[in-house]
């Protein structure tokens, strides 16, 4: 039995941030009722494709919506809306993830759910919250790392902003609205209260800056990615190029992984170049680049295997696919060939996991 079992989450969202919230809580035993238009989440039709629990689903869909149940419903329909508030009088959490709205329009925002479910945890996700200027703006994702700064550190050797690799604001908002549901549900066992949770992306994304964008934040310049230790300022925060055309990283700018690194490479000499400031250590990055240049990836990571220094060979995600630690840690799971899924990240000890099934499209 889950964590969740006993809690059911009307789920009207689509694409990655809201289902990436609710597959969570259906990992751990939650009812999820995902709410599909006709044709279904437009995930469903994301390839690749592979063939789970007897149907062929999309990658993308099943490893986010697996464990859930589907329904469609017509809610511009006088039948789909009376069928939507039968499940809303059953709920614990109602999840949606239109512009600002288009819920109040369908007769289902807050105020309407509420008065169905009077303990109702209520939660909206959108790209720039319910109100303010933005707020009708249309955005996914990479949009919105746009607006919040993101992109602009996110750049290239000629300081061109280039298309992030992870959707950071759809993830930031997926966690950020978990977090505050779990925290509504946890208080409404205590005041028996439901709630209401404005999520927006933006707003998910921005805290993650705090450790990249303090001068901007006190009021001052914004940072750059040629000045920030974090951003690749820094010799010991960095990727470097092999022989062979591959990649490695460094990644821990302690003093003493500096110390063991150029040690070994017989250069204490530059040591203390790796205590300047972001941007003044040119010097040590270039011998590290002229220096990584000489061996290829396999040798640097037969290298640096006895030596205390945050180094890693930088994976394509086959390669981190098939690392005996993912097999080790159970953290990827097959259920047919070619069909698997990305295990959940929440673990209890003692608690065997397993996915749920993925949900046909219920048109019945």
């Amino acid at each position: 039995m889950g964590r969740l079992s006993g809690i059911t989450v009307v789920d009207l969202t689509q694409y990655l941030p809201g289902p990436m919230m609710t597959v969570m809580m259906a990992d751990h035993g939650a009812r999820v009722i995902k709410i599909e238009p006709a044709g279904g989440d437009p995930a469903r039709q994301m390839d690749p494709r592979a063939t789970y629990d007897g149907g062929e689903h999309s990658v993308w869909f099943a490893n986010l919506n697996r464990g859930k149940e589907s329904r469609v419903l017509d809610l511009k329909s006088e039948a789909g809306r009376a069928a939507l508030a039968d499940l809303v009088r059953e709920a614990d959490v109602f999840v949606e993830g239109f512009r600002p709205g288009v819920m109040a329009r369908l007769g289902f925002d807050y105020a309407a759910v509420r008065a169905i479910r009077p303990d109702i945890v209520y939660c909206s996700i959108s790209a720039f919250g319910q109100e303010g200027p933005l707020a009708q703006h249309p955005a996914h994702d990479m949009a919105v790392q746009a607006l919040a700064g993101f992109l602009s550190v996110n750049d290239g050797p000629d300081g061109t902003p280039v298309v992030p690799g992870v959707a950071s604001a759809d993830m930031a908002a997926g966690l950020t609205a978990l977090s505050g549901v779990m925290m509504a549900l946890f208080g409404r066992e205590r005041t028996g209260e439901g709630a209401y949770i404005d999520c927006a992306m933006l707003d998910s994304i921005l805290p993650w800056c705090v450790h990249t964008a303090g001068t901007a934040i006190a009021g001052g310049e914004s940072p750059t990615s040629a000045n920030q230790r974090s951003l690749g300022g820094a010799a010991m925060y960095q990727v470097y190029r092999t022989k062979d055309g591959a990649h490695i990283a460094l990644g821990g700018r302690e003093m003493k992984f500096a110390r063991n690194l150029l040690s070994a490479l017989g250069r204490e000499d530059l040591i203390a170049q790796a205590q300047r400031d972001a941007g003044e250590q040119g010097d040590l990055i270039a011998f590290l680049r002229e220096t990584f240049a000489t061996r290829t990836r396999a040798e640097w990571v037969e290298w640096f295997a006895d030596k205390d220094v945050a180094f890693a060979p930088v994976l394509d995600f086959r390669e981190a696919l098939n690392q005996p630690h993912i097999a080790e840690r159970g953290l990827l799971v097959e259920v047919g060939e070619g069909a698997r899924h990305i295990a959940s990240p929440i673990r209890f000890a003692g608690v065997e996991w397993s996915p749920g099934k993925v949900p046909l499209l219920d048109e019945s």
